[in-house]
């Protein structure tokens, strides 16, 4: 048997029992009752093998014919005519036989024809094929009202006024230029998918005739056939019971161990596609996509919707937005960055600080800790300069500007997006209820609103607890990571006076330098340790809240690991940012942790170098590991498995695997789907966003990190993971209300760098109160002069608590021992009245960083509500189009009815049956 029509015929008597809608179950008594169940292997057939040679000269021997080639591919039934639709896999061995018989009885039952061949490489594994002729796709296309294309689109043409019209004008004499669209696909190598240029409408076999239908064979196209079978295989029993039903439940029971659609052919061909075209959609998304060669082009998202479904062509369409809008950022940061560079020269401050051979500080550290002069920070201050400059506030307000317009605009191109792919009406069906949720709430039911049917009920109660004890355990685990980041706070305080004492001179010089760069290193190791936690624990918990249907369960997942993997990531930096060298108090009254452990200061240059340099290092060796991971992974266990396949069969015989045996040995798509891929990318968004004050250079970072991901994740999707099913969806869901709190998160960040962390208000209170400037209205370079002497403090070495003594008198530096030295801080000198309290012009500075956070956060987000209510989530020529369409569509059905009943009119003429219903 080639095929299976839709019921069995083995001689005895076969009962239908209903399931639901259209759904019929089929048993058979006499073996039910008398004899235990075995797979049906009327339809198996083992697997041969052959090698590429052979198959070479059994096709030079003669020209085949199309079915025979259709055979050979591995992408049709052995008689070359029935296209494989979908894929289920499980072992002879597995115990769960009777559940796959009576599942793949009802399989045949429905209409679906099925093939069973055993793998090349290993007898017990068993590929069970299948295909849908056209009657069943047709009657499920129905039901799932899939839209098909029924007329071509007619364009509606806005109206261009004089003046944008001379714009054009002037643009395209200076695109004469330039390279004629170096960034656009050749369109001669991608297919015409001529369901973007037509109207679609639900499906319907009683209007079929208003379809667009060349051929019955391709008008459903292959994402679209395996999506109507998996449809199918959901809504099958294998069990008498409720709740037995569906492949998912066979697929977690283990009766199947995988079930995927095909990929179309190989993506590598022997011959150009230049030359000779395409050989497949995977092939040419392999060559146009996929390949390293057009990093620079776009991407051809329709072939991508085509191949992958709506819901990864949404990901990649809003991978590349995002990409594409990080050009300006990255070339506003690099811009501000090179004023840096450009303006080191002249920046008052650093000079001083170079010039400073006669400013000698106070240790960092408790004995071990030298006296240093100023000016050996003289490097730190340029560095600092090159990130924290004049250009730097501008650079933070333009950023959360452009996260607004970011957010804004990719509303609009979704709107866009969806037009074109039908997504505008479509409504999500209503979802079935987990098999975990069924089982452990069985026993109480309600009736459901929608589908008027009874189903399992959750009390408010038991929710309630459910979503305390959640909330509980992520409170412990973000208690966790502080936990941690404590845990860095004392070896970044321990490891000072340890590098302090180092022998060599390198690292005793620069022990605060390489305490912070070990610290990152060791946190990024926690963090990634951390990791593996917290995905264990978010699936414990969301387990535990029991969410009723998967968008649900996957929402709770998802919140749930953003804010562990958030807390986990930027929790060292928060600390950095704000708390480092905050609360050390002052030489000779240190705060101390646990009454034993001086707490961290900050460097005389300042603390935005530890800043700049955890935001670097974390964001380089995430991205790394990430881009690692991702590619690397699956490659090592494709790799693997080929090994193995030589090493079993031999080197020199080169197997011809047909197309299902190929895709099986592909790894298969995460179990949470997309989520790691927009994680990944919502985490770095918080980067580029949340501390770009700091380090304006990570927009950039992030370009060209997105550059390679999405080239990575093509080639992952093409080449490397079995073909997910294509599935709709019509945004990013969740990911969109996080990526707005990031926004708004974004502004209370950068305006409490700029205000705390950088020194860029304390500059500003120096140069118009109390510089050579004073009360003259400039702030320019010339009153910069005597800052640093202004910011430093003086201290009696005398005042020296004894375990904070140095060991060092400081002789060395002027031949006698110091009887002073310096400190950043506004507090008075020993001999004052109130000795080391605080400075008249530190209450102006503190009064001024509170004031400009208060106008900063305002006034930005001022500015984000007027862009978003200025920018309409859709552009006026959609809008125009759309109303275009409905106008057309209601003229379409108006001249059909019309048709129809002048057809019916002379059809009653020629039977002589006509009747005058008129009026007169």
């Amino acid at each position: 048997m080639e095929a299976s029509s839709s019921g069995i015929t083995n001689g005895k008597t076969k009962v239908f029992h209903p399931v639901a809608k259209d759904v019929n179950i089929l048993f058979d008594e006499l073996e039910a009752v008398s004899s235990p169940c075995k797979d049906d292997d009327s339809l198996l057939h083992p697997g041969n093998l052959t090698s590429t040679s052979d198959d070479a000269s059994r096709l030079e021997a003669g020209g085949e014919t199309v079915p025979e080639r259709n055979r050979l591919n591995g992408l049709y039934f052995r008689d070359g005519k029935c296209r494989i639709d979908y894929i289920l896999v499980y072992r002879k061995s597995n115990p769960q036989i009777e559940k796959r018989e009576v599942f793949e009885r009802n399989i045949r039952a429905e209409g679906l024809q099925m093939e069973k061949e055993s793998s090349l490489i290993n007898s017990d594994i068993i590929f069970v094929k299948l295909h849908a002729p056209w009657e069943v796709l047709g009657r499920y296309a129905e039901q799932m009202n899939v839209r098909m294309p029924f007329r071509r689109k007619i364009y509606y043409l806005p109206r261009r006024y004089k003046f944008m019209s001379r714009i054009d004008k002037q643009i395209s004499r200076f695109r004469r230029w330039l390279p004629k669209k170096p960034m656009r696909l050749d369109k001669e190598t991608l297919p015409d998918l001529e369901e973007n240029d037509c109207y679609t409408a639900p499906f319907s076999q009683q209007r079929i005739h208003h379809f667009i239908i060349h051929n019955k064979e391709t008008f459903f196209n292959n994402a679209t056939r395996s999506r109507i079978v998996h449809h199918i295989l959901q809504r099958i029993k294998y069990e008498e019971g409720k709740n037995k039903i569906g492949l998912n439940r066979l697929l977690t029971n283990g009766s199947y161990e995988a079930a995927f659609p095909l990929h179309e052919g190989s993506y590598r061909s022997k011959n150009s596609i230049r030359t000779h075209g395409a050989e497949n959609h995977r092939h040419l998304l392999y060559e146009c996509w996929a390949s390293w060669g057009v990093w620079y082009k776009y991407q051809p998202l329709d072939l991508v919707r085509r191949y992958f479904g709506e819901k990864i062509g949404l990901y990649f369409a809003w991978l590349g937005w995002y990409t594409g809008m990080l050009f300006p950022a990255a070339f506003i940061g690099l811009f501000v960055f090179l004023y840096g560079v450009t303006t080191l020269d002249h920046c008052q401050v650093s000079k001083e600080v170079c010039q400073a051979t006669d400013i000698i500080m106070c240790p960092v550290c408790d004995k071990y800790c030298p006296f240093m002069r100023l000016s050996d920070s003289c490097v730190y201050a340029k560095v600092t300069h090159l990130f924290d400059n004049g250009a730097t506030v501008f650079f933070a307000v333009f950023m959360a500007v452009w996260a607004t317009v970011f957010l804004e605009f990719w509303k609009r191109r979704r709107a866009v997006i969806a037009y074109d792919w039908d997504l505008i009406d479509w409504e999500e069906e209503e979802e079935e209820i987990r098999p975990q949720f069924e089982a452990k709430y069985s026993k109480k039911e309600r009736m459901n609103p929608i589908s008027g049917k009874p189903e399992p009920y959750q009390a408010f109660t038991d929710k309630c607890s459910r979503l305390i004890v959640s909330a509980s355990g992520i409170f412990f685990m973000i208690c966790v990571v502080i936990a941690a980041v404590f845990g860095i706070v004392i070896y970044r305080v321990v490891t000072v006076s340890t590098f302090a004492a180092f022998k060599w001179a390198l690292i005793r010089n620069n022990s605060q330098v390489a305490t912070t760069g070990t610290a990152v290193c060791i946190n990024f190791c926690i963090i990634m340790l951390l990791n593996v936690l917290y995905e264990k624990v978010a699936l414990l918990l969301t387990n535990l809240e029991q969410p009723r249907t998967e968008s649900e369960w996957e929402n709770s997942f998802t919140l749930k690991m953003f804010l562990f993997q958030f807390v986990n990531l930027n929790s060292s930096t928060f600390y950095i940012a704000f708390f480092l060298g905050r609360f050390t108090g002052h030489p000779g009254a240190y705060l101390r942790l646990i009454n034993r452990w001086r707490l961290e200061e900050c460097h005389p240059s300042g603390c935005l170098i530890d800043l700049c340099m955890q935001m670097g290092i974390i964001m380089v060796l995430k991205q790394t590991w990430n881009n690692f991971m991702e590619l690397g992974y699956p490659l090592i266990q494709n790799w693997w498995t080929r090994r193995k396949v030589r090493q079993e069969h031999g080197p020199e015989r080169k197997i011809s695997f047909p197309q299902w045996e190929k895709d099986y040995n592909l790894q298969p798509m995460n179990a949470y789907g997309l989520f790691d891929e927009y994680l990944e990318m919502i985490l770095q968004f918080g980067f580029t966003t949340i501390f770009v004050a700091a380090f304006p250079l990570a927009p950039l970072l992030a370009l060209l990190n997105n550059i390679i991901e999405i080239r990575l994740d093509a080639y992952k999707f093409v080449t490397q993971w079995r073909r997910p099913l294509a599935s709709r969806a019509k945004d990013i869901g969740i990911w969109y209300g996080i990526l707005e709190g990031i926004g708004i998160l974004s502004v209370i960040t950068n305006a409490f760098v700029i205000a705390i962390t950088s020194d860029f208000i304390p500059r500003l209170v120096y140069a118009y109160k109390y510089g050579p400037c004073a009360g003259q209205g400039e702030a320019g370079q010339k009153c910069m002069v005597g800052y640093v002497n202004a910011s430093l403090s003086v201290f009696r070495i005398s005042d020296f608590e004894n375990r904070s003594e140095p060991e060092s008198d400081g002789s060395e530096f002027s031949g006698t021992p110091l009887k002073y030295c310096r400190y950043r801080d506004y507090r008075d000198p020993p001999h004052s009245l109130v000795p080391y309290g605080y400075t008249l012009q530190f209450w102006h500075v503190l009064a001024a960083r509170l004031a400009f956070i208060i106008v900063f956060e305002h006034l930005v987000f001022c500015i984000k509500h007027l862009i978003s209510y200025l920018i309409p989530d859709l552009p006026k020529d959609l809008r125009d189009r759309m109303r275009r369409e409905k106008y057309l569509i209601q003229e379409m059905m108006y001249e059909a009815e019309l048709e129809r009943l002048q057809k019916e009119r002379k059809e009653r003429k020629k039977n002589g049956k006509a009747h005058h219903n008129e009026w007169p």
